[in-house]
C-alpha cells in the first residue's frame, strides 16, 4: 500500500468516547497501520487519538462506569474521524498528527524533523538501572544522535548534578530539541552541538548515551510507510547497521575519561554486532525488549576495538 493510500470507506461510529476508541480501533486494525511510535496495537493507538483530539488527559479510564459513556457531540466526532482518515491515508505516526509523544511518563515535542522518540535507552535512566555504574566522577553526559532530545532531558532530569550535552548531526533535529529543552525547562542543564559524531566533542566525557542509526539496509528497505515517514539520516545504518557504530567505538576512548562508560542501542543488530567486534566485552543490559538491545561498555573495554 503506498503511502498516501485511500483510507477504506468506513468511519467511526458512535456517540461515546468509548464507542469511538472501539471503533476506531477496527479502523486501524482494517486500515493496515502499522504501530511501534508510542503504541504497539490498534485500541491503545485509538485511545491516544481519540482522547488527544477531544483534549482529555491520555491516561483516562476509558471503562463504561468512568469516561467511556461520556456522550460527544457531532461536531467533535466529526474532527476525531478526520484526525483517524488523516492518519489512515498518511500513514504518519500518530505522534506527527498530535505534535506530541510520551517517553517515561513525560512529553515531548515532535514533528517531521525528528525521528518519534522511543528509545529504550529512556527506561534505564528513568528506573536507575545504570546508576549502579556511574559514580561521583560522573559529571559530564553526551547524548549523541540526541533526535528531539529526549533522553537528553530525562538525563538531566535524572542526575541533577551533572552537565548535558545534546548532539546530533541534523540542524532540523536539534530545533526540535530545543524545544524540548526550553518545555521542561532546562537551558541552564543541557547544551545542543551539531556535530557528526564525536569529531567535535572531544570532551572528556564521562558517560555517553548512544542511540544511533543502526537499522540495516534490507530492513531499511522493507519498513512500513510509518517508520519511512521519519527522517532516514536516523535509521539507515549501512549494509549491516554497524556504519555509524564502527565510527563511534573507534573514536570514543579518545573523548571518554579513564572511568567513563558508553551505553549503546543497537535494536535487533545483536548478531551484526558481536559479528562485527567479536573481541569487545560488552555488558547487555535489561529492558523490556529483552537483555539484547542496548548495551554498556567501559573506556578501558574500548581498548579491544581500538
Amino acid at each position: 500500500m503506498s503511502d498516501c493510500a485511500a483510507a477504506p470507506q468506513q468511519t467511526l461510529a458512535g456517540s461515546t468516547v468509548g464507542a469511538l476508541v472501539a471503533s476506531g480501533a477496527q479502523w486501524l486494525a482494517a486500515s493496515g497501520v502499522s504501530f511501534g511510535h508510542g503504541t504497539t496495537n490498534a485500541y491503545d493507538e485509538a485511545a491516544w487519538l481519540v482522547l488527544w483530539r477531544l483534549g482529555l488527559p491520555l491516561d483516562s479510564d476509558l471503562s463504561d462506569a468512568a469516561l467511556g459513556q461520556q456522550p460527544v457531540a457531532q461536531a467533535q466526532r466529526e474532527q476525531v474521524a478526520a484526525l483517524f482518515a488523516e492518519r489512515i491515508r498518511t500513514r504518519k505516526p500518530a505522534a506527527y498528527l498530535t505534535r506530541e509523544a510520551w517517553l517515561q511518563g513525560l512529553a515531548f515535542y515532535v514533528d517531521e524533523r525528528a525521528i518519534v522518540p522511543r528509545s529504550l535507552i529512556a527506561e534505564l535512566l528513568a528506573d536507575g538501572s545504570v546508576d549502579d555504574f556511574l559514580g561521583a566522577h560522573t559529571r559530564r553526559v553526551l547524548d549523541l544522535c540526541t533526535g528531539n532530545g529526549s533522553l537528553a532531558v530525562l538525563a538531566a532530569i535524572a542526575w541533577p548534578e551533572v552537565a548535558v550535552t545534546g548532539a546530533d548531526i541534523s540542524p532540523d533535529a536539534l530545533a526540535v530539541a530545543r524545544i524540548n529543552v526550553e518545555r521542561h525547562g532546562l537551558q541552564e542543564r543541557i547544551e545542543l552541538q551539531c556535530a557528526d559524531g564525536l569529531r567535535a566533542l572531544p570532551g572528556p566525557w564521562d558517560l555517553i548515551l548512544c542511540n544511533p542509526p543502526y537499522v540495516d539496509a534490507a530492513a531499511m528497505a522493507a519498513l512500513p510507510a510509518e517508520y519511512r515517514a521519519e527522517p532516514a539520516l536516523a535509521l539507515a545504518g549501512g549494509a549491516d547497521g554497524m556504519d555509524f557504530i564502527r565510527q563511534l567505538l573507534a573514536h570514543a576512548p579518545a573523548c571518554m575519561g579513564e572511568d567513563a562508560l558508553l551505553i549503546l542501542e543497537i535494536g535487533n543488530g545483536r548478531a551484526a554486532f558481536e559479528a562485527a567486534f567479536a573481541r569487545l566485552p560488552v555488558h547487555w543490559l535489561d529492558t523490556s525488549a529483552g537483555p539484547d538491545q542496548v548495551l554498556l561498555i567501559t573506556r578501558q573495554g574500548l581498548a579491544f576495538a581500538e
